[in-house]
């Protein structure tokens, strides 16, 4: 048994002063409020649940700092892209994932999915093992501490009507049947979901995307939706439909799903993604840093498809920014203020991020739930003066803010340090192995 006190909590009822959390087993088994810390570890500042980064491609990390000098669009990013996923081995890619996931779990992120499809060796070539690159991000998010939903991707075609390219190869299984075959020997755990995938309309023909679907019925099942202009006007001209109706016809939709982007959106697409209750999984650092554009957030919202965050590309890894980004984003599209208050994007951070990678047990202080908590400071300068609110939390604080992060019951980070690997080290060394 472990207890940890907080000058002040986020509870599923608002925010309370001297709360004393009991866990046992890695849950919370008591949760007290208006108490003295008595011989439990003290947590400063404002504490929140952990935080749930809902869609990762742990590699394009080596990309950071690396893509800005030229002019270009998505589909120029995607060249530099390419020529990273062409250099990994499952070790090399073990070694990039942990300190990836150190770097998370540093900004306060305990469950992280990981959109994987970097499947196999060089033209295609299964490993010995068919799952080592899916086993080398597993043990990486283990050994940093962080839950990891592998989100295993299906990938077999280059784009609509289009063969695969060299790198691609590596992605792809040959169809939907082989890749339900190889991922249905992958294994999870109280700390791993294994998830599924379709990367998007483009890398996975029409045809095959029911089989995807109906594949692991159970799992969370996520896919790229209308990241691109381009990615809609190829699937009109390919099947007379967008995207989104594509998916409804094929069974994709529902709630476990996650659309991932949902940035060029039809009305009837916003419809049909809400009537469904998918999740809709913003990555703003991401599309911004694309150019890919801004998506409709409170439309969907309020056609009832719920709000999850990811840091994607990882060009910043720092839920506190993915989530002022969504109601900022929409101050410049419609030049108004107050569309998303603090309170309801900390809830697409917490509880309907971690529900919507298999996690439904966590992202609540609250008894029963999984122990994860997140020490933001407020007295930096960003924070300080301001009476450490959730509003300062959201629209002022960043990862840099986060001294502490519990997850499981497990003191992982203290002080702002990880308390078993040296993050910085580790990401300068694993990048170096893969980019020269």
């Amino acid at each position: 048994m472990t207890s940890y006190w907080c000058s002040t909590a986020l509870l599923p009822t608002g925010l309370a002063s001297r709360v004393l959390v009991t866990v046992t087993g890695g849950r919370f088994t008591a949760v007290e409020t208006g108490v003295d810390p008595g011989d439990a570890h003290v947590l400063s500042g404002l504490v929140i649940p952990g935080l749930a980064n809902c869609h990762s491609h742990a590699f394009h990390r080596a990309l950071r700092g690396r893509t800005q000098t030229e002019r270009g669009t998505f589909w120029t990013w995607r060249d530099q892209m390419y020529a990273v996923a062409a250099a990994l081995t499952p070790d090399t890619y073990y070694d990039l994932a942990r300190a990836v996931y150190g770097e998370m779990l540093l900004a306060g992120v305990t469950a992280v999915g990981e959109f994987h499809y970097l499947h196999h060796a060089a033209g295609g070539r299964a490993y010995a093992d068919p799952n080592a690159m899916g086993t080398a991000l597993i043990a990486a998010a283990r050994d940093v501490g962080i839950r990891i939903t592998l989100l295993d991707t299906c990938y077999v075609a280059g784009g609509i009507d289009q063969p695969l390219n060299e790198v691609q190869q590596r992605f792809s299984d040959g169809d939907a049947t082989a890749w339900a075959a190889r991922v249905a020997a992958l294994k999870g755990g109280d700390d791993v979901v294994i998830g599924a995938a379709a990367h998007s309309v483009r890398g996975v023909p029409q045809e095959q995307l029911g089989a995807v679907a109906a594949a692991f019925p159970d799992v969370p099942l996520h896919i790229h939706l209308s990241e691109q202009v381009a990615e809609n006007a190829a699937c009109l001209e390919a099947y007379g439909r967008t995207p989104a109706q594509i998916l409804d016809e094929t069974g994709f939709l529902s709630g476990r799903t996650s659309a991932v982007h949902a940035t060029h959106l039809t009305p009837v697409d916003i419809g049909l993604l809400g009537s469904a209750a998918t999740y809709s999984c913003f990555c703003p650092t991401t599309e911004r840093d694309l150019a890919d554009g801004i998506g409709p957030s409170v439309a969907l919202r309020d056609a009832g498809s719920p709000l999850t965050l990811g840091s994607d590309s990882h060009a910043v890894i720092d839920l506190f920014e993915e989530m002022r980004a969504v109601e900022l984003n929409e101050r410049l599209a419609a030049q108004e203020r107050g569309h998303w208050s603090a309170a309801e994007l900390v809830r697409a951070a917490t509880v309907d991020g971690h529900r919507s990678l298999g996690f439904p047990d966590a992202g609540a202080i609250a008894v029963g739930a999984r122990a994860d908590l997140v020490a933001v400071r407020s007295d930096s300068v960003r924070t300080a003066g301001t009476g450490g609110s959730l509003e300062t939390a959201v629209f002022a604080a960043s990862a840099s803010d986060v001294t502490d992060v519990v997850v499981g019951g497990e003191h992982l980070v203290a002080d702002g340090k990880h308390v078993r690997l040296d993050v910085g080290a580790a990401l300068a060394s694993s990048i170096a192995a893969v980019t020269g």
